[in-house]
């Protein structure tokens, strides 16, 4: 079988997620090849795999439309990225496309005729129950939070239909029927929807049967251990702090640094490319990208932006969270945490370093954060992101399903926090 998976350069996330299920496929047995951005097709380190290029929009440009509220994509991105989809799809023929945050699918993989599967977490499926939370937005950097989040009510609805409208608008340029309104439902129309999530972490309905749970997708970079790796002290509390690429902003991170310089803890941190020098400190020790899994082993506690990749990856470890967080996504995933008792979610619009010195001592000094961080961790252990991945790969391949039509609205409600 021949697979080709899309990666959205957006994040680091986006791409690494397809890299981490096209690396699992069995040798010999399947093909692949990976639609990315030149910007990120280093992470491709399997020299073998073939790279097709495809535009994206840059990272920067991504992460400033989050942050003042825009529509990330409009109608004309989308079809240019169609177009690019296509010449993709025509270049490598394969027998099933795989997405990450790939919106242009939706319509590019129906017109070539190939079924699609899309990446996603369960907290973006059209059943989650969960409510949008109010992410880091203009009105909440300058109002009180009571305000901020009042307005946020009022205006949500329609906001979150206006983010989804370009998607139909190329829809309807080739001769697609509409998805149902709302944010969620534009971003996982799919053939089949992979979840990177365990089931019974995120509050969901029913789900039909083109939806999958894949459990945990993990991935770290292949990066060289700093000179400071082997020689750093052993008396002290370790953090690992990684803010993402969706989170490495200069203000997050030097507030992070200014909180823990000096303090009695040992920080190894992964800037993530952000152009930002950690005060110096000696038990400060950085690097651009560090080892995720063995960083997180390593530590005693995780500070991250509370995205899914580096949360799940701590609470295997059985580490606990400090998410410091600003897009709806981060947020929508702190929730779980937060409520499990396993982490502390603090807003970057609110950040001071005495709060995030505030949160790392509770969370290490309390064993009860690392023992809820455990027992999530021991449930998410029991589901092979890979190994489902492949077994589903024969239904994934099928006929493109004709996917029933999400419900218009998540049924209940559950526990706020932020979005796009």
């Amino acid at each position: 079988m021949k697979v080709l998976f899309f990666a959205e350069a957006v994040t680091l996330a986006h791409v690494a997620r397809p890299l981490a299920l096209a690396s699992a496929l069995p040798t010999g047995q399947h093909s692949y090849a990976v639609a990315c951005a030149a910007s990120h097709a280093a992470f491709v380190t399997d020299q073998s795999v073939p790279v097709v290029p495809i535009s994206s929009l840059a990272g920067a440009d991504f992460l400033a439309a989050l942050a003042a509220g825009r529509r990330v994509y409009d109608a004309e991105t989308l079809q240019r990225y169609v177009l690019d989809d296509l010449r993709a799809i025509d270049t490598f023929a394969p027998d099933l496309v795989v997405g990450d945050f790939r919106l242009s699918l939706s319509v590019s993989a129906r017109l070539a005729g190939v079924p699609y599967a899309a990446i996603t977490n369960a907290y973006w499926s059209p059943y989650s129950r969960l409510k949008f939370p109010m992410p880091v937005l203009p009105l909440s950097r300058h109002l009180p939070l009571p305000v901020a989040r009042a307005l946020f009510r009022l205006g949500h609805r329609q906001a979150m239909l206006q983010h989804a409208k370009p998607l139909n608008q190329v829809r309807r340029l080739h001769g697609l029927p509409p998805v149902p309104a709302g944010l969620r439902a534009a971003y996982t129309d799919a053939d089949h929807l992979l979840y990177a999530d365990a089931p019974g972490v995120f509050a969901m309905d029913d789900l039909p049967a083109h939806h999958h749970y894949l459990g945990p997708v993990l991935w770290s970079p292949v990066v060289r251990q700093p000179a400071w790796w082997h020689t750093l002290p052993g008396d002290m509390p370790t953090i690992y702090l990684n803010l993402g690429s969706s989170g490495s902003t200069a203000t997050a991170l030097q507030v992070v640094f200014a909180a823990l310089a000096g303090r009695h803890c040992t920080v190894m941190a992964a800037s993530a490319g952000a152009r930002v020098q950690p005060q110096a400190s000696n038990n400060i020790h950085s690097a651009v990208y560090l080892d995720g899994a063995q960083a997180t082993a390593r530590a005693d506690l995780v500070v991250c932006n509370g995205g899914s990749m580096a949360c799940q990856q701590a609470l295997l470890a059985g580490r606990p969270i400090l998410g410091i967080a600003s897009n709806m996504d981060q947020f929508l995933n702190m929730n779980a945490i937060v409520e499990a008792g396993a982490g502390i979610c603090l807003r970057a619009d609110r950040l001071q370093p005495w709060t995030v010195w505030q949160a790392c001592q509770t969370l290490l000094q309390d064993p009860a954060w690392a023992a809820a961080a455990a027992r999530m961790g021991a449930h998410l252990r029991q589901f092979d992101a890979p190994q489902r991945f492949c077994a589903l790969l024969p239904q994934l391949a099928a006929t493109p399903s004709t996917a029933p039509a999400a419900p218009a609205a998540p049924a209940a409600p559950a526990a706020p926090q932020p979005e796009l």
